[in-house]
């Protein structure tokens, strides 16, 4: 149950002093006395033994250059954790101070923080709150303990209430154009009836690329395709300003500082037209922006990995605010299931990588309106290879004494597959705040690796290097490469609920559309060409300085590579019949 407090700071300003912010008293009637302060506290998860929650801080006064809220709890809540503010706690009192980003309150303007506490017994509301030390007369707020609590107003209710697993007991939408273009290829009828993902890479996708089918096209195919069941239909959301700034190839058409074309152009339209009473009965999962959030941890700063894109990605923000506003505003629409791209385990499966991208991901869904409540789960492996199960080799195995992870291949990952990554990503985020219910998806359109080249058993035990390189499934020269790997094949067929805590196997990117061009193409979608979809290229730090391992002849990314998708098929596992 969501429960929250609403506190009215009523007849109160901020005023700017000499040496900081104070608050003053005005003096007004209790008739006409306009609220100068609002503090919304909300519950977002709560398993019994701890919880999280979500604090509003909205001025209706006089611009604050600082804030500190303080609070006092009634039972044994002690906070462990939080973000987007200083939270520290002596006894049963609470002070929640600003972070640096995020001092600054204008008239109307709020700040937004969040945190992890444990407590045993009951888990009151602070009834409560001071500002700067002024106490503030809460409106008596709602009462935890009552099941007749009003919910978040853009929280769906009623028959349209979102289901846990939007794949259990439903069709998935079959893109009539991706359909075609498998069918066209000698062998290509065998899958050209699965699932693939439908992706709003620019603007125009929107209304449809050169006579193309738009999103309305889509929504309305995809009723056609639904009949009297269920059917999920599977967006990409891939817009964001700067986009994918270590990877040239996927760049976009929105400018690093172009957030508001991006909200306005983008997010809202699609917004508009997803909440269209029409498509009420479709379940539409969205992919939140790929290959984003991750890179401010791994490609900044002072990493050999780092690039100056992605550092202007991070000081900007508009990584974290576009997400955050994509949640908000998609969220909002009743049969809309978010799921935020969480990486691969080839990428984020580092202990300094792990937990640094979880926080990200989680101050994501705190900004821009959102919360975890607009987050149904998240999706790993998306246009990725990693294989599903590395089933000869595991991360406690050892040879000679030699652990596993200290194999050049693993080279001390926590993971070697991206199953049990995808498993213990959803712990590491439910820790983080995320709600318990959270389900995961994980991209297996081309992380078969079957073929000739796969192994029947584990490697020999010479060596740690020669065990684990003679076992993999995953053939690639790098767990760096992305790029129109050679030898790659078609994975898993799409299903519901897998495996524990996996909500589905999907298709994410059609099989068959290239990941990047293996050298310059002039095009009028803002991709550029990135030397990783270059077969004679030698590498950087991002991938060990290793060769690229990319297919030749390559179109733009997203463009039709049927060389590729001929060898998808060749290397299928489960092979093709």
């Amino acid at each position: 149950m969501t429960r929250t407090r609403t506190a009215m700071l009523a007849a109160l300003t901020l005023v700017a002093g000499a040496s900081g912010t104070a608050l003053a008293a005005q003096t007004a009637s209790a008739g006409t006395a306009a609220a100068a302060c609002t503090v919304d506290y909300e519950v977002q998860n709560d398993w019994g033994s701890g919880f999280t929650a979500a604090v509003t801080v909205t001025n209706n006064g006089a611009a604050a250059s600082g804030w500190s809220l303080g609070w006092t709890y009634a039972g044994s809540q002690k906070v462990t954790g939080s973000w987007n503010a200083k939270v520290s706690q002596s006894g049963a009192a609470v002070t929640a101070a600003n972070e640096s980003h995020n001092g600054t309150l204008s008239t109307g303007g709020s700040a937004s923080f969040g945190f992890q506490a444990t407590y045993s017994g009951s888990n009151a509301i602070p009834a409560t709150f001071t500002l700067n030390g002024v106490t503030c007369n809460a409106d008596g707020g709602t009462d935890p303990t009552d099941p007749t609590d009003p919910t978040d107003p853009t929280d769906p209710t009623g028959p349209s209430a979102r289901v846990d697993n939007p794949y259990d007991g439903a069709q998935v939408y079959v893109n009539p154009e991706w359909s075609a273009n498998a069918a066209a290829e000698a062998g290509g009828d065998r899958i050209a009836d699965e699932p693939t993902g439908v992706w709003l890479d620019r603007t125009a996708a929107i209304e449809g690329v050169n006579g193309g089918m738009g999103l309305r096209d889509h929504l309305d195919a995809a009723l056609e395709q639904k009949g009297s069941g269920e059917l999920v239909v599977q967006l990409v959301i891939y817009n964001l300003p700067g986009r994918d700034c270590s990877a040239l190839a996927s760049n976009g058409e929105l400018g690093p500082t172009e957030i508001d074309r991006y909200k306005t152009e983008y997010i809202d339209p699609i917004k508009e037209i997803l909440g269209d009473s029409k498509y009420a009965s479709l379940r539409i999962v969205t992919t939140v922006e790929i290959d984003s959030l991750p890179n401010l941890v791994t490609n900044t700063g002072s990493r050999p990995t780092a690039v100056p894109e992605c550092d202007t990605m991070k000081a900007n923000g508009n990584y974290v605010k576009g997400v955050g506003y994509a949640l908000a505003q998609l969220g909002d629409v009743p049969n809309v299931y978010n799921y935020i791209d969480a990486g691969h385990h080839g990428w984020i499966g580092w202990d300094d990588n792990f937990g640094a991208s979880a926080d990200i991901i989680r101050e994501a869904a705190s900004a821009g309106g959102a919360t975890v409540a607009d987050v149904h789960g998240f999706i790993t492996n998306t246009a990725n290879y990693s294989a599903l199960k590395e089933e000869h080799f595991g991360i406690d195995d050892s040879v000679n004494g030699t652990s596993v992870r200290q194999s050049k291949w693993v080279d001390w990952n926590r993971y070697v597959d991206e199953q049990s990554f995808a498993q213990a990503f959803r712990n590491e985020l439910v820790s983080k705040g995320f709600e318990s219910s959270i389900g995961m998806l994980i991209d297996t359109s081309r992380n078969g690796w079957g073929g000739t080249a796969r192994p029947a058993g584990p490697g020999p035990q010479t060596s740690v290097d020669a065990y684990v390189d003679g076992g993999r499934y995953d053939r690639r020269i790098h767990l760096g490469n992305w790029c129109n790997q050679s030898g790659a094949g078609l994975g898993e067929r799409p299903q519901a609920s897998p495996a524990a805590g996996i909500d589905a196997y999907v298709w994410m990117k059609p099989p068959g559309e290239s990941d990047g061009a293996s050298e310059l193409i002039d095009n009028d979608e803002g991709k550029g060409f990135d030397r990783m979809c270059d077969p004679t290229y030698g590498g950087n730090p991002r991938n060990g300085n290793n060769p690229s391992g990319s297919l030749p002849d390559a179109p733009v990314s997203g463009h039709w590579f049927s060389a590729q998708f001929q060898e998808l098929m060749k290397n299928a596992y489960p092979p093709l019949s």
